[in-house]
């Protein structure tokens, strides 16, 4: 008949100070953002699949910093064109 195992000591574990692995610490990178441009005529709200974030254009011309996470989604929406980040006024 087969060993259910009553009979086998259960394994021991020898730990001393120090013996814990240290954590290995990791720093998620910041998503950089990319600038999209709304070139239609109203308004438009369009969604980040990826973050969930919204993202609001309320009129033609304007610009938001968007998630790069999600841009390749916001690539696809019509009236949405990827654009270089606004200037500030004193040059930066």
């Amino acid at each position: 008949m087969g060993c259910c195992g009553r009979n086998r000591s259960a394994p021991q574990i020898k730990r001393t100070e120090g013996s814990i692995p240290s954590r290995i610490m990791h720093t998620p990178q910041t998503p950089s953002a990319q600038y999209f441009e709304y070139v239609g005529k109203t308004g438009l709200t369009a969604f980040g699949p990826i973050t969930g974030r919204r993202y609001r254009f309320a009129y033609a011309g304007m610009q938001l910093p968007v998630d790069e996470r999600d841009a390749a989604s916001l690539m696809g929406v019509p009236n949405l064109r990827k654009t270089k980040p606004p200037t500030t006024p004193n040059g930066g």
